[in-house]
């Protein structure tokens, strides 16, 4: 495990500081820049009985419902947007054996940001007239104590542990993010400021020096971060801006698996427990498909 000074460890190392139950946040946004290899190898260690939190969902929650790892899910929508349904959650839901409870989506990057903050609640006036207040309790009304008016208490993200996906850290732990980014690598920070716990997977470790040389794009410090793993193509198959592209094909797989328990148990046996880990996967992916999923050497 990593020393004060050295904060680089293993994957099976990361996913031992998530062990059953724990409340867990995921970066990335929708279908982009997922921590993609550590959901793989939570799958392969048989995690169960997370409550895994989100703003706009998509494979690795899928992912994770399918592999039986989740219990709980407060998100907005979970899908693969133009790869079709994500069948995982609707055979979870439909069976009732996922715990589902929806928020808006705008109020789901504000939990990020009131855990951020410290706050206990977000305050917010726009769910009056929507069936969220009738299936969320956990929204609490009040009124304002300034105006009278009635307001509602959303509860902070508040993950234990939350892992988010970068270009690349050093040893201590920096993080750097693009300066000219979109909003996963922005939420990703807000993410990054909601837990105690956060670990950073990346392209690549880089020297000291690199990051010193680039310290305007350290808007992640070493005293955030817990541990760092070297997972190269670790969104793989959704993109990491200035590195990968999407690898539509490999999504059109997972859709086409996904379409049965029994399929998607295949492709589980095939993708994540017939691979050991992360390099093994990447082997199995081929060098000729990496290489064309490249999109530019930001490194």
């Amino acid at each position: 495990m990593s020393s004060p000074g050295n904060r680089i460890g293993t994957m099976a190392e990361a996913v031992a500081l998530v062990p059953d139950g724990t409340r867990l946040a995921l970066g990335g946004f929708a279908n982009y820049q997922r921590p993609m290899a550590f959901v793989r190898e939570l799958v392969r260690q048989r995690r169960r009985n997370l409550t895994l939190v989100g703003m706009v969902s998509g494979l690795e929650t899928d992912m994770l419902i399918g592999a039986g790892a989740l219990s709980r899910l407060e998100t907005s929508y979970v899908g693969l947007e133009k790869y079709g349904l994500a069948r995982n959650f609707r055979r979870a839901c439909e069976g009732g054996t996922l715990d589902m409870v929806d928020y808006p989506e705008v109020l789901s990057f504000d939990r990020f940001r009131a855990s951020r903050e410290n706050f206990s609640f977000w305050p917010c006036d726009y769910l009056g007239g929507t069936d969220i207040l009738t299936h969320n309790g956990d929204i609490k009304p009040f009124d304002c104590p300034l105006t009278g008016r009635r307001l509602y208490a959303v509860p902070p993200a508040a993950p234990q542990v939350a892992v988010i996906h970068a270009l690349c850290a050093d040893a201590a732990g920096n993080v750097l993010m693009p300066s000219h980014r979109l909003l996963p690598q922005t939420l990703d920070l807000d993410v990054a400021g909601s837990c105690d716990t956060l670990i950073v997977t990346v392209e690549r470790i880089v020297p000291e020096n690199f990051i010193r040389r680039h310290s305007a794009l350290n808007q992640l410090p070493s005293y955030r971060t817990t541990l760092v793993v070297e997972a190269p193509c670790g969104a793989h198959p959704t993109p990491t801006l200035g590195r990968w592209l999407t690898d539509g094909d490999h999504m059109e797989r997972y859709v086409a698996a996904s379409g049965s328990a029994e399929g998607f148990a295949a492709y589980l046996d095939d993708w994540v427990f017939g691979t050991a880990d992360q390099a093994a996967y990447l082997e199995r992916l081929g060098t000729a498909r990496l290489t064309a999923l490249v999109e530019f050497d930001a490194l």
